[in-house]
């Protein structure tokens, strides 16, 4: 067969078939877009992270300190253990966001940091590894006295420009000593880009950095890093460092795998959402080219088995309908990359801003040309396996009878047919009457398009299954939207349900008053102004304390949340709250020392051993989610003394009346009353937190929005325009026996009805379950969450989208049906 009778062939069927082609080149290329744009921001993600890895070099290992620490030990403990390739200590000063406000001289306008509500730590640019990057390359910047450069973030949140002026004030209080900066550019930090870091990092001259220092109201703080010369050791050296008391331990451990997955999975969540959307795209682009082809080679059996009479192979006559599909396939994949190409810069605009512009290597093309290669492998294949029936049909039976199959089976399927027939009536002349026996005239045509569903449920299984799809498509981003966006999700978070979270650390304070016990002396008065306010209501503290458990490979640190549980709104996995002698663990530290419930962990603290049994398994992402907890009183004075942190919850009295806004005002008041303290609401804790996230998602939620409900009403009329092309026949033989078109055309409305709220109530129902476990598994081992249970918006997912989806067919099917009523009754016959 030559190309140009291919070509004529092609262009002859798009003529004859528009809308059918379009449709299904529409959702073809939707499904292209999704996978190419998918893939293209997975590469980008990747890529601009393994940039600013290589340059910014970031530890291996990196241990985070608060109070006193022995530099002799540490020292000796780099002496003697040669795989360390380079270390150092950084020392950090850390100043509360309202401390921090900018101005700028040309406008007048000015601003503070109080709605951010992470660590503000000032530093100075490190010597040898863990660089602060320029945003316009990859330079390390090193400011001279007076200037200062911004953290990339606060350039997106705050609209901080250079040339503006830093105000950080000193002593603790409003009327204190001002440090002034300028701002000359700002800076991307490897170590803690991602809005799950818990701090954030600016860059001060030496000079500057001791003024700042010694000015009072700070919080200092230091972070031990190192680079090993041999990664695989990283386990090993993590656990002899753990294992050695005399190293410093009062903060967070953690690793470059850590720091890594916590940047690629907040920058490449929109990715993975759009590859999600794409294969549940392709599957309703799949079962719509199943059943066109089936309708087509139904249609054209007469010419088929002409060309089959002429001497035409199976083989080429199967080609000449291939190439078809695989001609539109080829474009929507062409067309759905071109798109990819230019959407692909937009969606990663924020993500290379934080992290750095990612290289353009031969992976940046393999990477969308295989995804778009195995969509359009998919496609062709499919439609090669269901024109195989071809090869079946019989050329007697397909001149004479217009049938896929030879005239021994049509005589053999009617015989059967006719039996069971038979069957029925005799059954129902002794049993029932017949199915429209007593049916009024009124309702005669429901009755008849009822019956007809039934009968040919094979062929409008098409519909249900289209919009069970689409429903998923639609729901899922949505419910993980509303479920990070929740405050409940604090329980996700290792926190009970609270309206403020006080977090009270070692500060500069603490140098002057005897240590640890200013902050304890600091959440003691804070407990006292809290108790007798008539705007809190109940409160409950916890003191942060540092143990050590013995895992498989000795003793490891465990930080340890010690207080009353017994009436904790923290939400366990497994198990219960722990009660006395007893201690619960995060999901990921329950898998680290190999426990569950009921087994028994060894502690220590100062050298003393105790055997705490495990009540139960909770959820955490905070903290590289290795988290524990402890029942005690934090009131006795051993505890009050070894507490190295306190965490402090409280909620309104009258929450629902004062509302979020009364948490932010009062958390405000308690900031600026108690210096040492950070005070935050915990709606906006959770918001910042998962910034990165809920701004990834609401975007995927809308972009799964406009193609859920647009290759859905594309579908239904798609489906329908076929079914009233096959069904002319039976619709002439309805309009024949005195049916108006109005009747014929609420027949075929009513089925289309019922198959898509099946579809969309299956699907909805399947999202609100099976969708929880789907999700779960995806998400969970990397965050450290165990069973994710939604926390949906029902007004939006349970009534807005199933009618939306509803409407979008119903819509379809009143655009086709009102041109059935302008049709010709005449031709339906012939």
């Amino acid at each position: 067969m030559t190309s140009s009778i291919v070509l004529r062939y092609l262009r002859n069927d798009l003529r004859r078939n528009r809308g059918v082609a379009i449709a299904l080149l529409v959702v073809m290329m939707l499904s292209a877009f999704l996978m190419a744009s998918g893939a293209m921001v997975l590469e980008r993600v990747s890529g601009s992270v393994d940039r600013m890895f290589a340059t910014a070099k970031p530890p291996h290992f990196l241990q985070m300190h608060q109070g006193d620490f022995d530099e002799g030990a540490l020292e000796s403990f780099a002496a003697e253990h040669p795989e360390i390739d380079a270390w150092l200590i950084e020392e950090m000063i850390g100043f509360d966001g309202q401390a921090i406000g900018w101005q700028r001289p040309a406008t007048g306008e000015t601003g503070d940091l109080s709605e951010s509500l992470i660590d503000n730590l000032f530093v100075t640019q490190n010597d040898d590894f863990d660089f602060l990057l320029e945003t316009g390359g990859d330079g390390v910047p090193r400011p001279r006295d007076g200037e200062v450069y911004v953290p990339v973030a606060y350039e997106l949140q705050f609209g901080i420009e250079v040339g503006d002026r830093l105000t950080v004030r000193t002593s603790g209080g409003s009327e204190g000593q001002a440090e002034q900066f300028e701002v000359v550019g700002f800076v991307r930090d490897a170590q803690m880009a991602s809005s799950m870091s818990s701090a954030t990092r600016f860059l001060v001259s030496d000079q500057d950095f001791e003024r700042l220092s010694s000015g009072g109201g700070g919080t200092p703080e230091i972070i031990v890093e190192y680079r090993l010369s041999d990664t695989a050791q990283l386990s090993d050296f993590q656990q002899a460092y753990e294992s050695d008391e005399a190293l410093p331990k009062n903060g967070q451990a953690v690793t470059e795998v850590m720091i890594r997955l916590i940047n690629v999975f907040s920058g490449g969540l929109t990715a993975i959402a759009f590859m999600f959307a794409s294969l549940m795209l392709i599957a309703i682009a799949l079962l719509n080219v199943r059943f066109v082809i089936r309708s087509t080679l139904e249609d054209e059996i007469h010419e088929i088995g002409a060309m089959r009479a002429i001497g035409l192979p199976t083989r080429t006559i199967s080609g000449l309908y291939l190439s078809r599909y695989g001609v539109m396939a080829l474009v929507a994949c062409a067309a759905g990359g071109i798109l990819a190409m230019f959407a692909v810069p937009l969606l990663t605009r924020d993500i290379q801003t934080n992290f750095a512009a990612a290289p353009t290597t031969w992976v940046s093309y393999a990477a969308p040309i295989l995804a778009l290669a195995v969509l359009f492998g998919l496609i062709v294949g499919i439609c090669a396996n269901v024109l195989r029936a071809v090869r079946r049909v019989d050329v007697v039976g397909a001149l004479i009878h217009g049938s896929t199959v030879s005239e021994r089976v049509t005589v053999g399927r009617a015989r059967r047919s006719a039996r069971r027939a038979a069957r029925r009536v005799g059954k129902r002349e002794h049993n029932r009457p017949s199915a429209l026996t007593g049916v009024s005239s009124g309702k005669l045509g429901l009755r008849l398009a009822w019956l007809d569903l039934r009968a040919e449920r094979r062929q409008w299984l098409l519909v249900p299954a289209v919009f069970f799809i689409a429903s998923v498509l639609l729901i899922l981003p949505t419910n993980l939207l509303t479920t990070f966006e929740s405050p409940r999700f604090v329980t996700y978070m290792g926190a009970p349900e609270s309206d403020l979270r006080i977090d009270v650390q070692f500060s500069t304070a603490d140098d002057e008053t005897g240590g640890s016990n200013s902050a304890g002396e600091a959440r003691q008065r804070l407990l006292t102004k809290l108790e007798s306010d008539p705007r809190i209501g109940e409160v409950v503290s916890y003191a942060g304390m540092l143990f050590e458990a013995r895992g498989e490979e000795g003793w490891e640190a465990l930080r340890v949340e010690v207080g009353d549980y017994s009436d904790s709104t923290l939400e366990f996995a497994q198990g219960q709250p722990p009660a006395d002698g007893e201690i619960a663990l995060s999901l990921l530290n329950a898998e680290e020392f190999g426990v569950v419930p009921g087994d028994t962990l060894t502690v220590r603290q100062d050298g003393e051993e105790q055997e705490a049994r495990v009540s139960g398994v909770y959820q955490d992402i905070t903290s590289g989610g290795y988290t524990a907890k402890m029942q005690g009183n934090v009131d006795q004075e051993t505890i009050a003394a070894q507490a190295q942190r306190w965490v402090v919850y409280a909620s309104l009295a009258n929450a629902e009346d004062n509302g979020d806004d009364a948490a932010v005002v009062i958390a405000r008041e308690y900031d600026a009353l108690e210096p040492a303290a950070s005070v935050i609401p915990m709606r906006h804790y959770v918001q910042q937190t998962l910034a990165y996230i809920t701004d990834a998602l609401r975007g995927v939620a809308v972009v799964t929005l406009a193609i859920a409900i647009g290759a859905a009403a594309l579908i239904a009329t798609l489906f329908l325009r076929l079914q009233v092309s096959k069904d002319r026949q039976k619709m002439g033989v309805l309009s024949a026996l005195g049916f108006s078109l109005r009747e014929i055309a609420a027949q075929l409305q009513l089925k289309a009805l019922l198959t898509v709220a099946a579809g969309v109530l299956l699907g909805t129902l399947f999202a609100a379950t099976a969708g929880e476990a789907l999700v779960g598994s995806i998400l969970g081992p990397s965050m450290g969450i165990a069973r994710l249970s939604f926390i949906p918006n029902p007004w939006i997912v349970y009534l807005a989208y199933p009618l939306l989806l509803i409407g979008a067919g119903t819509v379809g099917t009143l655009i086709l049906t009102r041109r059935l009523r302008r049709a010709d009754r005449s031709e339906w016959l012939r």
